[in-house]
């Protein structure tokens, strides 16, 4: 039995966001464990619609969609107060729109979780809150003198990073989406210390799989094979050097739903949740598997490094598994083909005659 077993507990479990990559298989996965679930969500996102289609033909009445702005105090109150738990994932998720507009970025990712945070102090201090927070608040973590090449990949000099970047790690805010998470997430944990709420923080990597619809901004992973399938070009931002830990959605649901379950016993806690340095891949890496293991030939284009772009960022994952056990269990190599399935199978991704790929030089 769970902590939120709604058979001792009542009361719904809502995911703001819910219809979103992330969001709408954590949603699945709870309907799936028995609980009734209410997705919130705007909509606003590509892909968001079909993602709501396939939640309730999957789960049908256990599943609710109440459209709405985390920013409107009046709907997240409707929403979340008497809830059992509250899995916050609504939110502004590039950091191109941020540079472009940090006021909307603000308002969404801060305000929005502090409209939240209030209604759940003020109305339903019961409701235990996960946030959905981003590597991106540790900053650059590295400049580009403070790594080196091996391989295709880009690595760091600090003996005490080859593990990876553990919570400890001071925050360097860097970009305007790295602000307003780095506060929201700051104001989740204080929220567990000053006013006593039940709350937990999930710093995220690159989380790819099924029911992604990547785009340039975010989501890369989904993003370089799908403009692959669909013959339209890449742009590499950087050399392609550049390092991220990857972590398959199954592996990241089984952890959001571990630090639900020990939500009380833990509040305040803060993890880092990524693929770790068994996962860990460049986007040089990530094209050569593309052409050689899917048969993939996208065209490649070279862009200027992008502001708050890390050269390296990799999770140390090692929290999740002293407190709950947790580990990635799927590899770098079945994720990609799963994810690559599931993108050949969905409306618009078919290729055309696939293009020969250009040498980075």
């Amino acid at each position: 039995m769970t902590l939120y077993d709604t058979t001792q507990r009542p009361g719904r479990i809502v995911v703001t966001g819910g219809c979103g990559f992330v969001g709408s298989n954590l949603a699945a996965a709870l309907a799936a464990r028995g609980h009734p679930v209410l997705v919130f969500d705007n909509l606003s996102r590509g892909g968001s619609a079909d993602n709501a289609s396939w939640l309730q033909r999957q789960h049908g009445d256990r599943i609710s969609l109440q459209l709405g702005d985390i920013r409107d105090a009046d709907a997240v109150s409707e929403a979340i107060v008497g809830a059992a738990a509250v899995l916050h994932l609504a939110g502004q998720v590039a950091v191109t729109s941020s540079v472009a507009d940090p006021v909307e970025d603000f308002t969404i990712n801060l305000v929005g979780t502090l409209t939240v945070l209030e209604t759940i102090r003020r109305h339903s201090p019961q409701t235990a809150l996960l946030f959905a927070s981003t590597n991106k608040v540790y900053g650059r973590v590295l400049e580009p003198d403070a790594v080196f090449l091996q391989g295709m990949q880009y690595c760091p000099r600090r003996e005490d990073l080859q593990d990876g970047v553990d919570e400890g790690t001071p925050l360097d805010l860097h970009s305007p989406y790295g602000c307003s998470k780095g506060a929201a997430d700051q104001y989740v944990r204080d929220y567990a210390r000053v006013y006593g709420l039940k709350t937990a923080v999930l710093r995220m990597s690159c989380i790819y799989g099924p029911r992604q619809y990547g785009t340039e901004d975010q989501g890369w992973i989904a993003h370089f094979i799908l403009s692959a399938l669909r013959s339209e070009p890449i742009t590499i931002f950087g050399d392609g050097f550049q390092v991220r830990d990857a972590l398959f959605i199954d592996d990241a649901v089984d952890a959001w739903l571990r630090v639900l379950d020990k939500v009380e016993a833990r509040p305040g806690a803060i993890y880092n949740l990524g693929g770790g340095p068994d996962n860990a891949l460049s986007l040089r890496e990530l094209i050569g598997f593309m052409t050689t293991a899917l048969e993939l030939h996208p065209e490649l284009r070279r862009a200027a490094w992008r502001p708050g772009d890390q050269p390296w960022y990799v999770s140390n994952i090692g929290a999740l598994g002293r407190d709950l056990g947790w580990s990635p269990r799927t590899d770098l190599v079945t994720g990609l083909h799963a994810l690559a399935d599931w993108l050949r199978g969905q409306p618009g991704s078919a290729a055309e005659a696939p293009k020969i790929a250009e040498v980075l030089a």
